[in-house]
């Protein structure tokens, strides 16, 4: 593979029998698709599983590409549901947050975080932190639309989902994430106003 090759080409190659050409795709975004599925999945091992099985969908669908969109674009709704049907399956406990022992959970685990001070946290790794604890639906868009900087129209196409509709979820997900950020991190949030 020629380095000077685009993506087009390179599917070009693989979809006319150049089996070895899908080898440079898969070079060219192991780095992309492993850090947006470690970011939804949170296990590096279970991550790295969950990537190999994005390449191998987008392997087996690579003739659906219409080239509409950027290879990119494509890829990550291949890797936004492969982490969601992951996720589905794992069933993750989720506890409702109206449970008091929680809330103790978490200041026990947060106590020794809170000593060293808010100057040792920057908003980027709050926010990150935020973000994490969001629903992955919530996470997926805010990441997509801030993170990965993606159009509403790009969100909406690699959710499969309206442009208005994407819109409103992307208003709903900052909400929330607003509403989690005032709530548990009150104190980083009123020291960088």
């Amino acid at each position: 593979m020629s380095a000077g090759q685009n993506d087009n080409e390179l599917i070009s190659k693989v979809l006319h029998g150049d089996h070895q050409a899908y080898a440079g795709l898969v070079h060219r975004y192991q780095n992309y698709v492993f850090t947006l599925t470690l970011r939804l999945v949170k296990n590096r091992e279970e991550a790295e599983e969950v990537a190999q099985d994005v390449f191998i969908k987008a392997y087996k669908y690579l003739a659906d590409f219409r080239g509409d969109a950027k290879f990119s674009t494509w890829l990550y709704t291949i890797v936004n549901n492969t982490c969601i049907s992951f996720l589905r399956k794992k069933k993750l406990n989720i506890q409702s947050l109206d449970d008091e022992r929680i809330f103790a959970t978490a200041d026990n685990q947060d106590a020794g975080f809170r000593a060293d001070g808010v100057e040792q946290k920057s908003r980027h790794a709050m926010v990150a932190e935020a973000i994490s604890q969001l629903k992955p639906d919530d996470s997926a868009i805010i990441t997509l639309f801030y993170k990965n900087e993606q159009s509403l129209e790009e969100i909406a196409q690699i959710l499969g989902l309206e442009v208005n509709t994407a819109k409103v979820r992307l208003h709903r997900a900052r909400t929330r994430l607003k509403e989690l950020m005032e709530t548990h991190f009150a104190h980083e949030v009123k020291d960088l106003n």
